[in-house]
């Protein structure tokens, strides 16, 4: 993966519908891109971070990389989530 700024401002999005009860979120704005990964992988429901993307300055981020950049040696958080 090109090299990617923790530290930008980031929006996450869900497209996913489901088809009982609400959305977990529909759209959340973070002051940091490492903040919005751990969100994701961490604080949503199972199976909530499938269609949801991360949009960093003009770039957007599928499921697949939002995990990868949460697996990334270069993730500056602490990691909390021992499975995700």
């Amino acid at each position: 993966m090109a090299e990617f700024d923790y530290n930008c401002a980031a929006e996450l999005f869900s497209t996913r519908r489901r088809r009982s009860g609400r959305q977990p979120f529909g759209y959340k704005r973070f002051e940091q891109a490492a903040d919005a990964i751990r969100f994701a992988i961490e604080d949503l429901p199972q199976g909530a971070l499938v269609g949801a993307f991360l949009e960093v300055g003009e770039e957007r981020y599928g499921s697949d990389a939002i995990r990868r950049l949460y697996e990334s040696a270069k993730y500056p958080l602490t990691r909390h989530s021992a499975e995700s």
